[in-house]
């Protein structure tokens, strides 16, 4: 059965895909073009064309469609128009290591690298993705720290990820990266050296997506989402749009409930204000329901996908508290968390060693203290928002709109945090 399953996560699916296909809107028409690349076979070494490896899962197949023709507007809304490809537009020759041929998720994910990207153009920026949910992101002064950060934010879910940076790979980000096991590394370009090292991993697939520097311009752009059902019929929406781009665009919380007015009572630092908007900018890549803390422009916890916010923002704080305490081990003793708490199981390392990890962790609260706090819809109960409070942080940012938005800020004004609002909230599914 193992040996089964290997030998189907080896193999690359054919696809019975067309090579091309065209959408009627009315009497306007989309075109596409199936992608496939030329890459040797892993048996034979013979030179073949193929596209997606396969789909979600080795048995699934795939293929990956390019806009190639026509453009397209609805009432007020014009959508992308063709030859602005970025991820589906990935040539040969872009592909500086083909490592193993890609499959959906390895394009999806660095699809939705790019989508987060695209509000952090401003300095180096990096982010890892896993199963299409950043596991880290980070700004830096250099792109190795924001490599570093982000890494270090989640090492674990990091394992086998996509990292997405936003400028050149130097020879110090590459060194960095090449002491991890990821299976996409993403960037617009690598400065001479970096393929050297990158390359001494030879599975993985390094890709140059040049349209990285020119991310910014896809921030107001709209695309038409797609989303089959189970019966073969089709949900057609707007992809949406961020609102929310500088500091100025977040209000200070307000709202009035029985006649009377309630508003938060301090302003955000700078600092604060900064990681407002990261956090909003992250959120726009992460799967809803999701509440996650960042701090100094780093993740700090991640929560995604729950059903109830007040669980997903407990989890995101669970979470925050693990990655500390993994940082934390394998800084001081090169192990991770669960490498060292099997080897004390053992009696092989002391438990003073976990001990000390565990209280450093628990004073630190997991880094949490001085974080934002960022949810992709109103809280509807202050218990939300509360789960954070306890944690230390000292600013939230939220959509607002929820009929005890002025149960929330009186929570935030009996712990002296500040609260701003987005006017929109962020679903993404």
């Amino acid at each position: 059965m193992a040996e089964d399953l290997k030998k189907m996560y080896r193999t690359v699916m054919e696809d019975h895909f067309p090579d091309s296909m065209r959408i009627l809107f009315g009497d306007q028409e989309l075109v596409y073009r199936k992608r496939a690349w030329k890459f040797p076979d892993e048996k034979s070494g013979e030179l073949i064309e193929k596209g997606l490896r396969y789909g979600e899962n080795p048995g699934q197949e795939a293929a990956l469609y390019e806009l190639v023709g026509g453009n397209l507007t609805l009432g007020q809304c014009r959508f992308i128009d063709a030859k602005k490809g970025l991820v589906s537009a990935i040539r040969e020759e872009d592909m500086l290591q083909e490592g193993k041929h890609p499959g959906k998720i390895n394009l999806t994910d660095l699809d939705n690298g790019l989508n987060i990207l695209k509000f952090l153009m401003g300095k180096p920026a990096a982010v890892i993705l896993k199963h299409n949910n950043p596991c880290g992101a980070a700004y830096g002064n250099s792109p190795a720290e924001a490599y570093f950060r982000a890494n270090r934010a989640d090492r674990i879910a990091a394992f086998g990820g996509c990292l997405v940076i936003n400028r050149p790979v130097d020879k110090e980000t590459a060194a960095l990266i090449s002491e991890n096991y990821l299976e996409v590394v993403a960037a617009p370009d690598y400065e001479e050296g970096a393929l050297d090292l990158l390359k001494k991993r030879s599975n993985l697939r390094i890709i140059q997506v040049a349209g990285i520097n020119r991310l910014a311009e896809y921030v107001n752009m709209r695309f038409v989402d797609f989303k089959s059902l189970v019966d073969g019929g089709l949900i057609v929406q707007q992809s949406p749009l961020n609102r929310i781009k500088q500091s100025g665009d977040l209000k200070l919380a307000e709202t009035t409930h029985q006649g009377k007015t309630y508003r938060i009572a301090r302003e955000p630092t700078p600092r604060e204000l900064e990681d407002l908007l990261f956090g909003w900018f992250i959120e726009q890549g992460v799967t809803s329901n999701s509440v996650l803390y960042v701090k100094d422009g780093c993740t700090v916890g991640i929560g995604t996908g729950e059903q109830d916010r007040v669980g997903v923002a407990e989890i995101a704080v669970y979470k925050a508290y693990q990655k500390y305490a993994d940082a934390l081990c394998f800084d001081r003793h090169r192990l991770s968390y669960k490498e060292l708490e099997l080897a004390v199981e053992k009696g092989e390392k002391p438990l003073e060693l976990k001990e000390s990890i565990d209280r450093d962790t628990r004073e630190a609260k997991g880094g949490l203290i001085g974080a934002a706090m960022v949810s992709d819809a109103f809280f509807p109960f202050r218990d939300g928002v509360d789960v954070g409070l306890r944690q230390g942080i000292t600013a939230v940012v939220q959509p607002g709109g929820s009929m005890r938005d002025w149960e929330v800020i009186e929570a935030c004004n009996e712990a002296g945090v500040t609260m701003v609002l987005t006017g929109q909230r962020a679903f993404k599914h």
